[in-house]
Order: structure tokens, then C-alpha cells, then sequence
């Protein structure tokens, strides 16, 4: 008798294919405008220099990330957010948007997406939500939270190195705009994925108190994690504090848990992303981007002039990367006022939230959100991305003017 089989789903890694093969085009497209002189072997050479010290902080804390995931401490500050919450999730949905705004702030968006996405998937089970509000959080308050420090973001450094600004006087110049940003964003997430007709519940159980499993791991993973962010509140450079942090908890699994040091820990797909793209954003520069730049923010001061360099700065971004598309427009503004370069900054901090590619806080989101089999639809999460940016960009330019 012959037998019907039903048709069989593809696998998880079938489905990564599409993804890796676009991946593996980037650097192949990366390398091929160097092979045809497209890019000048010396900008080639320049860019990959620039680039070094982000592959090392990409890598670093990623596994930094994976291996305090597996130690248990991510499960344990979920467990206590939820707890403090004592099951209102309107508290929890404010604990958690400042905890991850303040981490932003504080440090920078890069080390919020890899440090506190995990923390916030390991949430979702203890409070009894779905995984993507808690994940969509992390991601748009890494983004749109990092306006008020330099540290806050590379780009706000570019700025106030241009504007030759103090840290104190780029606070108070910022501090408004970053409010009503942070204000914008946690209104939309309320909105579209915390809201009781999102959740489906009043109120949750706060969950018992949890025990490390091992607790060596789990202190040799806190104590990596919070060197980490002392090094970086001292200034020391994102990637060597990366390394120093990870070396910590490595060594600690070398010794109580060798079989968890694979391979596969360490992030190949993004790397291979990440060098392609900065081979090609520059040749990009040297044949028309600058000069679209130009275009696209044109010679108007004034309020104008603002709403179209940050209109500019978070469609490049979205296009290519934000701290590509910010140096791009800072080259375009070259001779502008203040207002208009900070205007640039709103537009390649706050909008970089629609497509997976267009900061490097989305990618670190992406990878880790991928690693730990999260379904989320990519066409979701880019109209979501939209509406906020097509609503927070503009408020956070009124406050900027208003503010001057």
C-alpha cells in the first residue's frame, strides 16, 4: 500500500539559509569593490582598521552574553524584576523600560542590546508574557534612549568632538529631546505590545526567589559582567573590556564546564556581515553617497533644515548603518549650525529601528534573538519600526528646536 507522508517543515537552519546567503553577499560585494579598484586598497586597509576593535567587541561580548546566559544570572535578575513588580504589569513594563534606558544611557547601546536582551527573554516566562513585547523592548530603548551622554552612542561622541562640546553642556543641550524620545518609544511599545488586549491578562504571579545551579559559574559570570561595566564607565575602550570580561567567564567554564566552549559560540554570521558592509558603505561614499547626502539635506537652515538632515540620517541608516550615515551627513553639513548637526544625530540615533541591519545595537538583537530560536517576522517588526521612528523622530526634533 502506498503510503502519503505529510509535507515536512523545514528546519530551523534551512530557513537561516536565505539570511546567510545575503550575509555571505555583503562581504562577497565587500570584496569585490576592492578587487576591481572600486575601493582603494588603502581605504580598504583604513576601513578594516576602523573596524578591528567592533569585530572584538561583537565577539567578546556575545560569548560574554551566552556563557552569563547559561551561568544563570540573566534568569536571576528577570526573576527579581519580576518580583519587584509584584505582578502589576504596568510596573514591570516601567521597571523594565528604565532599567534598559539607564544601561543605555550609562554605558551604550550596544552593550544594552547584548547584555539586556537575554535578561528580558528570560523575563517573558516568569511574568507570564509573550517573548516579543519584552525583546521589541530592548531593541527600540537601545536605540532611542541613547541621545543624552556621549557614551550613550559612538555618533554622539562623533558630535560633540565636532561641536566641541563638554559632556556636561552635550547633556543639557540633549536632555529634553532625549525625554520625549524615551516618552515616544515607551508609548508605542505600550501601545502595540504591552497593552491588556496585547497580553491577554490583569495581572501575573511574581515568581520564588531561584538559586544558581552552579554557584562558581554564576559568580564568576557576575563578576565578569559587572567588570565590564566598570571598565566602561572608566572609560576604558568597549572592546577591551569586552575581552577582559569574557576571559573571565571562559576560564571559569574551562575549568566546571569545558563541554559548553564550542564554536559555535562565537557570532561568524554577523562578523561576516559586519566586514562586508563596512567594504561597502565606503566605496558607496567614494561613488555617490555623500553626494546624495547633500542632496537629501540640501543648503536650507532653520527649522527645515533640521527636519530634513534628521529625516536624511535615519533613511540612510536604514538603508546602510547609522554611524556610516551620520559621518556622511557630517560631511554634507559641513559649515552648518548646531541645531542642524544635532538634528542629524536624532535622525541616525532614534530613527536606525526599521530595518535588522541599520545600527549595530538591531544586529547584536538580531543574533541573539536568532541563537535562541525567537520567531519574529521581519516584515512585523520593520512596519512597528515605521510608526515609531515615523512618529519619535519628528517629536524629538520639535524638542531639539524648542529647546535651542
Amino acid at each position: 500500500m502506498e503510503r502519503h507522508h505529510a509535507p515536512r517543515r523545514p528546519s530551523r537552519s534551512a530557513r537561516a539559509r536565505p539570511l546567510l546567503w545575503a550575509q555571505v553577499a555583503v562581504l562577497a560585494a565587500g570584496l569585490g569593490c576592492v578587487a576591481t579598484g572600486l575601493l582603494p586598497m588603502a581605504e580598504a586597509q583604513a576601513s578594516m582598521v576602523r573596524i578591528a576593535p567592533i569585530l572584538l567587541f561583537l565577539t567578546g561580548v556575545l560569548v560574554l552574553a551566552e556563557l552569563t546566559k547559561q551561568a544563570g544570572v540573566f534568569q536571576l535578575i528577570a526573576a527579581r524584576l519580576a518580583w519587584l513588580a509584584g505582578g502589576s504589569y504596568l510596573a514591570l513594563f516601567l521597571l523594565c523600560s528604565i532599567f534598559v534606558a539607564l544601561v543605555t544611557m550609562f554605558l551604550n547601546r550596544d552593550t544594552a542590546a547584548a547584555l539586556l536582551t537575554p535578561v528580558l527573554l528570560a523575563l517573558a516566562p516568569k511574568a507570564r508574557i509573550k517573548v516579543l513585547p519584552v525583546a521589541i523592548m530592548s531593541v527600540w530603548l537601545a536605540d532611542t534612549a541613547s541621545l543624552l551622554l556621549p557614551v550613550s552612542n559612538l555618533t554622539n561622541l562623533l558630535a560633540m568632538n565636532r561641536l566641541g562640546l563638554s559632556t556636561h553642556e552635550f547633556a543639557a543641550r540633549m536632555w529634553v529631546p532625549q525625554v520625549v524620545s524615551l516618552t515616544v518609544s515607551m508609548s508605542f511599545l505600550w501601545l502595540l505590545y504591552w497593552r491588556r488586549g496585547r497580553r491577554q491578562a490583569d495581572r501575573y504571579t511574581p515568581p520564588e526567589p531561584e538559586r544558581p545551579a552552579d554557584r562558581v559559574l554564576f559568580g564568576a559570570a557576575a563578576l565578569a559582567c559587572a567588570l565590564f561595566v566598570v571598565l566602561v564607565l572608566a572609560n576604558v575602550s568597549v572592546h577591551v573590556a569586552a575581552l577582559v570580561a569574557v576571559t573571565i567567564v571562559v576560564a571559569a567554564f574551562a575549568a566546571r564546564a569545558r563541554e559548553k566552549l564550542t564554536w559555535g559560540l562565537i557570532p561568524w554570521q554577523l562578523l561576516i556581515f559586519v566586514t562586508g558592509l563596512f567594504l561597502v558603505v565606503p566605496t558607496l561614499g567614494l561613488h555617490g553617497l555623500d553626494t546624495m547626502m547633500r542632496w537629501l539635506i540640501g543648503a536650507e537652515g532653520g527649522a527645515e533644515g533640521a527636519f530634513r538632515a534628521a529625516a536624511a540620517g535615519a533613511a540612510l541608516s536604514n538603508l546602510v548603518i547609522n554611524l556610516p550615515a551620520y559621518v556622511a551627513g557630517e560631511h554634507a553639513l559641513a559649515g552648518a549650525g548646531t541645531d542642524q548637526l544635532l538634528a542629524l544625530l536624532v535622525g541616525t540615533n532614534v530613527g536606525p529601528i526599521i530595518t535588522p541591519w541599520a545600527s549595530l545595537s538591531t544586529l547584536i538583537w538580531f543574533e541573539y534573538i536568532r541563537r535562541h530560536r525567537v520567531t519574529i517576522s521581519v516584515r512585523s517588526f520593520m512596519l512597528a519600526g515605521a510608526l515609531l521612528a515615523a512618529g519619535a523622530v519628528p517629536a524629538t526634533v520639535v524638542a531639539l528646536l524648542l529647546t535651542t
